[in-house]
């Protein structure tokens, strides 16, 4: 690891995410498999995968999160509701959910914040409010911040991953705005340890990547080149 960078264990940080369109339930079952073996906050499937990953995490660690209205967020809200619904009936503990982002560009804040207040309200569980922090502005991001966090999330997260990823600048203007508030999800793009490290120092509380098993193996081999081995454990 980089001499500037803080000794940090990134593996609870990991959400497990398997979005891939041609996810297939041995994906599944593999992704659960990696959650529990390397300690990992969650596994993040599609809804339709939500169930298959409640009875393979059951008991165990991590747990199931998933994603309602992704990835473009312009579902009705009588749409997204229903999918999440259905989805914690089946077994998810957390929704990531993509906001309207033809409503904020064009003004519709209350919409927005009903629509997230009631998904909210509604299914008693954390609720993670997707940005898509490449899409919009500075002023955008903060906006969209605000009416989610006054609308009950426990997250902010910045990216589907679908148009561009998290960046250590979105992830310190999130702090800025929450300050502390609510949790950070970086979520895109995340392709190294080192990457993940910054992101923590930044402020995320939660890395949204398909790549952890990796990111750790890169830590591994890097302590073996330093001589490290051994010094953080997961």
């Amino acid at each position: 690891m980089a001499a500037h960078l803080p000794d940090i264990d990134i593996a609870t940080f990991i959400e497990h995410s398997l979005l891939n369109p041609t996810a297939t339930p041995n994906q599944v079952r593999q992704w659960c498999e990696e959650a529990e073996r390397f300690h990992f906050a969650t596994v993040c499937v599609y809804p339709t995968y939500v169930r298959l990953a409640t009875e393979l995490l059951h008991g165990k660690t991590p747990k199931v999160c998933t994603v309602i209205g992704f990835p473009a967020g312009a579902t009705t809200s009588a749409v997204k509701l229903y999918e999440a619904q259905e989805a914690v009936e089946d077994g998810a503990a957390e929704l990531d959910v993509v906001i309207n982002l033809g409503w904020l560009k064009t003004g519709k804040t209350s919409e927005i914040h009903r629509e997230i207040a009631e998904i909210c309200e509604e299914t008693g569980k954390p609720v993670k409010a997707i940005l898509e922090t490449a899409l919009l502005t500075d002023a955008e991001k903060r906006l969209a911040a605000e009416i989610c966090m006054d609308a009950g999330v426990q997250f902010l997260k910045t990216s589907t991953g679908w148009y561009a990823g998290a960046t250590v600048a979105d992830v310190k203007l999130l702090r800025e705005i929450t300050k502390g508030g609510v949790g950070i999800k970086a979520s895109g793009g995340i392709r190294t340890h080192t990457q993940a490290i910054e992101l923590i120092v930044a402020g995320a509380t939660r890395l949204g990547t398909s790549g952890g098993p990796d990111l750790l193996r890169q830590r591994d081999n890097l302590e073996k080149e330093t001589g490290d081995e051994g010094k953080v454990k997961y």
